[in-house]
């Protein structure tokens, strides 16, 4: 496949459950060699996915330089010292997922006098191995992000590989509609029309748009 059949994709879930405009397509170019992600910028995309701070680091501040503004957004685990550089580089942080972070991050604002845009990572599978709120400790969660005026738009998560994806996405809307929150971010290369079928409003696209990935 490649961009523009994601993005036609895209287009016809919305059209077929009647949400055109509402799914923002994050192409996620971890561990993509420069010339592959220099290809989708130049077919005018720009918005894009890193899992680390230290590979979006080394990449995206010459690609800014060369193509101007790009919406850039950390859908890997954060760790708590690595706070502040994300802040520097990404426009939203997905992974927003223990009381630790939060704080480490509302210091971070009113320190720096901005903060991205936020989504909480919640554990829908419970997954021992997995970040993550869990289901039962999110209301607690929001609530504490909530106090210290954190902006968080809405939730993300990421099923288990062997239970059905559906499941997930719509416990991850209802719970964003029982709190309020605009933004569901769900949803990948194999599963994202679901996920638009059930309330996604982003979705995260890494190997249908650019090939397999290339380890360093």
């Amino acid at each position: 496949m490649g961009l523009t059949d994601i993005q036609h994709s895209i287009a016809a879930a919305e059209e077929k459950w009647d949400c055109t405009g509402r799914t923002q397509l994050i192409a996620v170019s971890k561990v993509q060699p420069d010339d592959r992600v220099a290809a989708v910028l130049d077919q005018g995309h720009r918005c894009f996915g890193e899992n680390k701070v230290q590979e979006a680091a080394g990449k995206w501040p010459a690609f800014r330089d060369k193509y101007g503004a790009i919406d850039l957004h950390l859908i890997g685990p954060l760790q708590t010292n690595k706070a502040r550089q994300a802040f520097e580089l990404f426009d939203v942080i997905h992974t927003l997922d223990r009381p630790k972070l939060a704080n480490t991050f509302a210091r971070l604002a009113d320190e720096m006098g901005k903060c991205p845009d936020l989504t909480v990572q919640v554990n829908t599978g419970r997954e021992p191995q997995k970040a993550g709120v869990l289901p039962e400790d999110l209301d607690d969660f929001i609530e504490q992000c909530q106090s210290l005026d954190l902006p968080v738009k809405g939730l993300m998560c990421i099923p288990p590989i062997d239970e059905e994806a559906s499941l997930h996405f719509a416990l991850l809307n209802k719970m964003a509609e029982h709190h309020g929150l605009e933004w569901r971010s769900m949803g990948m290369s194999a599963d994202f029309e679901v996920a638009i079928s059930l309330g996604a409003t982003h979705v995260r696209v890494g190997s249908a748009i650019f090939g397999d990935r290339v380890p360093a």
